[in-house]
């Protein structure tokens, strides 16, 4: 699967989804455009975003486009808690449909 991880997503992510090409919005030359500009272009070429805005599914309407939103919710955006929702995160990705939205949430 092709995926992107926004900004907010630590890089070193990629290496806990080795199964998946993964890439950043940095390396697409992508950095600092606003999220609905963002979702169209990661449309085009990608088959899910993965961030950590909670606010993204309240300002972008995901559903009518090709491309499925991840929003990992941990209690911070840091590499190692990110790591313990890697899990979840693989399961809803063979799962998912274009246009979900998903939220995942890290056990406290």
């Amino acid at each position: 699967m092709r995926l992107l991880l926004d900004e907010c997503v630590p890089a070193r992510l990629r290496k806990a989804l080795p199964s998946h090409q993964v890439s950043t919005v940095p390396e697409e030359g992508w950095s600092g455009v606003k999220n609905g500009q963002l979702l169209l272009l990661a449309a085009v070429k990608f088959d899910a975003l993965i961030t950590v805005d909670k606010n993204l599914p309240y300002q972008q309407n995901t559903a009518s486009l090709p491309i499925s939103v991840f929003v990992l919710d941990a209690r911070s955006n840091e590499l190692p808690y990110l790591l313990n929702l890697v899990p979840k995160l693989e399961v809803a990705l063979v799962s998912h449909d274009p246009g979900t939205y998903v939220l995942l949430r890290a056990e406290i």
